[in-house]
């Protein structure tokens, strides 16, 4: 009838319909099938013989030559040229680990080859930096997806075509150069290697295809079997397949107007929009040294730059001043050029502070000097502070922070750390913190759980699908580029996400700024829920303990400084001449708050990074001391200073008090005696008995508190049957994180008490002013604790002077006080505060906190009473019902195999009270402990007369630093 009815016009028309039939059958929904076949089409594993990812590289041609010369040191441009260099085959290796393989490459591009876009492509172990002209272009890391440096874009006659570039390779891995995985201890003789060094022809609209196929083969397995839009562009990439000749390409416009046509297929309204940016996390130091950080910087930074003169629209977001610093020492002329694109608004600093430093450990100075040193640095060299704390990966977030921020100018803060809890779940990606005095910061959390997204569309579908804020925040951040070890973005993230800014069944992606997204996020806050407290990490809780010295220096560095600082304002102030030491104060600060990085005060971190990290707190004790001294003298010689037990004609030091309040402690003197009246000191049974009128101690022989006795009050502290000052001994194997995690099963592996007497105890002083008695115990074949306990006149609580030589493998030494004090929660010390935690473990959140950190001090008390344990350079405690647990040491293997191996010396003391800490005065006997009298020579003659500067009108304000104004003129600075 069909013919019939149309005449031999429908014969055509039939015949038409068969032939495109034949061509171009439907096919049955398998699922399968189809995407298998778009995935192979694309894959660069099978049939790269005739698929289209075969087709993305054409013709090559060798370079010319290429020689080679070794450094050990990491050297500049100008001396690297000078070198000697000798002719590499491809193929050859070099090394060992650490050093720098210099390479010269001359090259020639083929005339043929005009027209066409042509990249060296260089492929090595490594890190590798292009330099041309003196300056570096650009980071070729393997790891990074960086193997290509663009020598043309479209060859031209007017362009050269023939050049000598030069190659710096770093002899390590974007993660360092770890023995077997990655967090292991590096591998010192490891040799490195070029597998490819060649010109090529690169095929723009192969890569431009290539992305098409990905995005949409990735739509298909994220969207599911149950998604209509996943099998629209399930059917849409196969319909490319069809119409895609690989070998011809004339056939790529159409299978690209497929594309284009289901990406432009827009959302509505209401979808969820993310806000992409570009980011690098850089570890200032973790599994390579501090000046490896410096050249990982300027290769990805300098490949930033490529990308944005390229992409007009991309935005980078870039934290640590510290980092900024060294390029800009090392390499003007990249600095200048983020300064460019910084005015752009391109290139965004963010952070607001020196480093990225732990959120746990430094102290409360320390903190703020965190966001002086890097806002008033921002403020200098890119013209405005920053409105948004950037702190993506430290191991948790102390109740502090909101307030420092707030009082930095601070109102905005990013982090992603907490989605690594090991046993809760987060409730919120956006929402209020709240810290200790009620200040509240806008926080948010990138639902995609991650600070290094490569662009894809599982990152996007996971943005949405975690968002635990739904229907309360409709944006979120997306930080796109490789990161921790540096690498940066790519130019295929970028085409990835250009695809899909508007595309139905996926958010919307908008190209944006950490100002933009947390504006739109204040927009619509009403309804965002608020966290009162710290944000604690549930993992990584062994940081608090490992690399022992480094919290030893770290402490003790801290102290100094603020001694120096308060004894040169005094001396400034009595003494207008007097040189106040601004510039070693800011960079002995510098360096102090350089080791506070994430990786480095928690001891995460490779042996280097450790010997640099102890080398700079000596830089900073040797310098500290001196011009402690030389502040000391100027305050004598005007006479003002606390004096104790000396007279005006005496040669010897006097001491100099930089605490707000009157101190009465034992001062040890050169000549090795005291200068002030201890306690009782009688040997019964092997037992030794220790009082002082405020506490009375039995000290066994094997140096365990049988009992502590509160003089005044008739009360006993250790609990009845258990003894204090019990070091136990546990296994330690965490499930992969070695240097970072101590696991809650470690608690089950209690092995027997540290009891086995090498040197039972013995007096050492027979009272007067200071009773104490010492002793050694074997921990096991090659560790042992020698310990002085010390009681002194007058003072509230009792000391632990400790020795440990410790050779361990995988084992945990604690010290342990079981105490008569019944209490649902006890009382840490945290920056410029203290916060409770519970002792109990009734919800999972309380188990979580099986191990957590403090500084100076935790407290357990119940109503009139109450027990406190101080120490002076430790932050992991466990006070679970009654048994209030010092973590002192861990052994761990990677990514140290020696940490903490070796001698260590450190005091903890334990302080029974009446009424609550505060009316004892913990707080203070914690600062003294840690803040100890200092000895200052003084020439014969000079007025020594006791002089106080300040006095607090209550003892619950401690006044915490005295300094000089910064004299930059810098709001945060005054």
């Amino acid at each position: 009838r069909y013919i019939v009815a149309n005449g031999m016009g429908g014969v055509k028309r039939q015949k038409q319909l068969q032939i495109h039939s034949m061509y171009h059958q439907p096919v049955l929904k398998n699922r399968r099938t189809l995407l298998e076949r778009a995935e192979k089409f694309i894959s660069d594993t099978y049939f790269t013989d005739c698929n289209l990812r075969g087709r993305l590289y054409g013709d090559t041609c060798p370079v010319e030559s290429i020689s080679y010369s070794m450094s050990q040191k990491r050297i500049p441009f100008l001396e690297a040229v000078k070198l000697n260099y000798e002719p590499y085959e491809v193929g050859d290796t070099f090394g060992p680990t650490w050093w720098t393989c210099w390479f010269k490459v001359s090259l020639r591009i083929p005339d043929s080859w005009r027209g066409k876009q042509v990249h060296l492509r260089w492929e090595s172990d490594g890190e590798a930096m292009v330099w041309m002209g003196q300056q570096p272009v650009q980071g070729l890391t393997k790891e990074g997806e960086k193997i290509c440096y663009i020598l043309s874009e479209c060859l031209k006659d007017s362009e050269p075509h023939s050049m000598t570039l030069y190659i710096e390779l770093a002899c390590n891995g974007l993660f360092g150069a770890g023995q077997g995985s990655m967090i292991a201890a590096p591998d010192p003789d490891r040799k490195y290697s070029v597998q490819k060094a060649e010109l090529v022809v690169f095929n723009q609209e192969v890569r431009e295809l290539l992305t098409d196929f990905e995005m949409l083969v990735d739509i298909v397995k994220l969207l599911g079997e149950g998604n209509q839009r996943g099998y629209q562009a399930l059917f849409t990439a196969n319909e490319m397949v069809n119409v895609c000749e690989p070998t011809n390409p004339s056939s790529f416009p159409a299978a690209r107007s497929l594309a284009l046509r289901f990406f432009s297929q827009r959302n509505g309204d209401s979808q969820h929009t993310v806000h992409a940016m570009g980011h690098c996390h850089i570890d200032s130091a973790w599994l390579w040294p501090y000046e490896e950080t410096i050249r990982k910087c300027a290769r990805s930074w300098v490949t930033v730059i490529r990308l944005m003169e390229k992409n007009s629209h991309m935005v980078f977001t870039c934290s640590q001043a510290q980092q900024l610093e060294w390029v800009r020492g090392w390499y003007p002329g990249l600095f200048s050029q983020i300064q460019d694109h910084a005015k752009k608004g391109q290139f965004i600093p963010v952070g607001g502070t020196w480093v990225e430093m732990d959120g746990n450990l430094p102290s409360g100075e320390s903190m703020v000097r965190q966001f002086l040193e890097g806002q008033c640095f921002f403020k200098k060299e890119f013209g405005n502070y920053c409105r948004e704390f950037w702190l993506p990966d430290t191991f948790g977030y102390s109740a502090q922070l909101p307030q420092i921020m707030q009082g930095s100018g601070i109102t905005r803060f990013l982090t992603q750390k907490l989605s690594w809890n090991l046993v809760n779940t987060f409730p919120h990606n956006t929402f209020f913190w709240e810290g200790l005095d009620g200040s509240q910061v806008l926080t948010h959390f990138p639902p995609g759980n991650s600070y290094e997204m490569k662009g894809k569309v599982e990152d996007l579908v996971n943005t949405v699908k975690n968002n635990k804020d739904k229907g309360r925040a409709n944006h979120s951040a997306a930080l796109f580029g490789f990161g921790d070890g540096g690498g940066g973005p790519t130019q295929l993230m970028l085409d990835r996400l250009d695809r899909v800014q508007d595309t139905d069944g996926l958010p919307r992606v908008q190209m944006s700024s950490p100002d933009r997204l947390f504006s739109l996020l204040e927009a619509e806050s009403s309804l965002l829920c608020t966290w009162t407290g710290e944000l604690f990490l549930e993992l990584h809780n062994g940081t608090y303990t490992t690399q022992a010295q480094i919290k030893l220096g770290n402490r003790q560095c801290e102290a100094l400084l603020h001694d120096v600082e308060v004894a040169s304002s005094l001396a400034l102030c009595q003494d207008n001449t007097f040189q106040y030491p601004s510039t070693q104060l800011h960079n002995l600060w510098r360096l102090l708050l350089l080791n506070q990085f994430h990786d480095v005060i928690p001891g995460s971190c490779i042996e280097m990074v450790v010997e640099d990290a102890l080398q700079y707190y000596q830089e900073i004790r040797s310098v500290g001391t001196r011009l402690l001294q030389v502040a000391g003298e100027a305050l004598v010689a005007k006479g003002q200073t606390e004096v104790r037990g000396q007279r005006s004609e005496d040669k010897g030091p006097v001491v100099l008090n930089t605490l707000p309040w009157e101190r009465t402690e034992v001062v040890p003197l050169t000549d090795g005696t005291t200068d002030q009246p201890c306690g009782l000191l009688l040997q019964v049974d092997g037992s030794v008995l220790m009082e002082n009128g405020i506490l009375r101690a039995v000290v066994n022989k094997d140096g365990c508190l049988a009992s502590l006795y509160m003089v005044k009050t008739n009360r006993e502290v250790i609990y009845d049957g258990w003894q204090g000052n019990q070091f136990v001994l546990f296994d330690d194997v965490p499930l992969y994180w070695d240097a970072w995690d101590t696991m809650d099963y470690h608690l089950q592996t209690r092995l027997k008490p540290v009891r086995e007497v090498v040197r039972p105890i013995q007096v050492l002083s027979l009272g007067g002013l200071r009773g104490s008695v010492t002793f050694t115990l074997q921990i096991s074949e090659k560790s042992t604790i020698t310990q002085e306990i010390i009681l002194d006149a007058m003072c509230p609580y009792i000391k632990f002077k400790t020795q440990v030589e410790w050779f361990e493998s995988h084992k945990f030494l604690k010290v342990e006080f079981p105490v008569r004090v019944r209490s649902p929660e006890a009382t840490y010390e945290i920056q410029f505060g203290h916060l409770q935690r519970p002792t109990h473990r009734n919800t999972s959140w309380d188990w979580a906190r099986f191990e957590v950190w403090g500084h100076k001090w935790a407290d357990l008390s119940e109503h009139g009473f109450g027990v406190s344990l101080l120490n002076d350079c430790k932050y992991g405690y466990s006070i679970h019902r009654n048994v209030m647990t010092l973590s002192l040491l861990r052994a761990t293997k990677a990514p140290d195999a020696n940490a903490d191996m070796g001698s260590h010396q450190f005091t903890y003391a334990i302080m029974p009270h009446k009424g609550t800490f505060q009316e004892a005065g913990v707080i203070q006997c914690a600062y003294n402990l840690n803040y100890p009298l200092r000895l200052i020579d003084h020439a014969p003659g000079s007025n020594t007369a006791v002089w106080s500067a300040f006095s607090v009108s209550t003892a619950a304000v401690i006044l915490e630093t005295i300094k000089q104004v910064e004299t930059l003129n810098c709001w945060v600075c005054s």
